[in-house]
């Protein structure tokens, strides 16, 4: 009994190091061809991009933090699609599709059951100056761009459904929230860096979800950012005291 509690509790997800991926038409996948649920963790939103052969999330495999058979890296870039501009990205949970360009309909989150005390990796960051800005962050064209790695945990009963119209994610803390880490890049790095992201924990409940979230681009929720930003991600790892 003691064994499974430990195993439980020191949790990892599947593809945390994005060796894993596969391509369906001009679309790419952090998951394999076919995946069932316990692969299928990883998303981005090449589903929309790619309707136009683009694709905001890719796999590399020459630039990487950790060489070896098999290894690779995520590479996530700025674009921008029939004039709105979208931040690279990579996260936990399930994309569903874009709306005219304007809207992202997603659901967040994975289900995870253990309470790690930092989330580890590498990054590389390469910053563009920002020439793609809307409303409020207008004023934000022409300075540079910031990139962000998340992590939060929750005691939702089912994904966070979300739907981003460019007036950003919602606002005010969840009451679901049991823990936290964030990660602002906002600098260019002069190539991989390791980072610890420690994870700040408000309570004693047991986590049943956890979403992990990268982006090029701070205020890509508000459609803004750089078209020239990239942001290299690879062997992740969730610690454990």
């Amino acid at each position: 009994m003691a064994a499974c509690i430990s195993l439980s509790a020191q949790q990892q997800l599947y593809n945390l190091d994005f060796d894993t991926w596969s391509r369906k038409g001009a679309c790419w996948n952090p998951f394999p061809k076919d995946a069932d649920a316990s692969t299928r963790v990883w998303d981005t939103a090449n589903k929309g991009l790619s309707i136009l052969g683009i694709n905001g999330t890719e796999p590399e495999y020459e630039h990487v933090a950790v060489k070896g058979p098999g290894k690779a890296a995520a590479k996530l870039s700025g674009k921008k699609a029939a004039g709105t501009f979208c931040g690279g990205n990579l996260y936990t949970g399930r994309f569903v599709k874009v709306v005219k360009f304007t809207t992202a309909d997603m659901y967040l989150g994975t289900p995870f059951k253990g309470r790690p005390v930092s989330l580890s990796g590498y990054y590389h960051y390469k910053p563009g100056v920002i020439d793609c800005a809307r409303g409020e962050y207008k004023n934000r064209k022409g300075t540079l761009d910031a990139g962000n790695i998340t992590v939060t945990l929750t005691d939702w009963d089912s994904p966070h459904h979300l739907t981003v119209k460019g007036n950003g994610q919602d606002s005010g803390r969840d009451p679901h929230l049991i823990g936290e880490g964030s990660l602002v890049l906002k600098k260019e790095t002069p190539g991989y860096v390791h980072f610890e992201m420690p994870i700040k924990y408000y309570n004693d409940r047991q986590p049943k979800y956890i979403l992990i979230l990268m982006s090029t681009s701070l205020y890509s929720e508000f459609f803004t950012g750089s078209t020239k930003s990239v942001l290299y991600v690879d062997e992740f790892k969730l610690n454990y005291k």
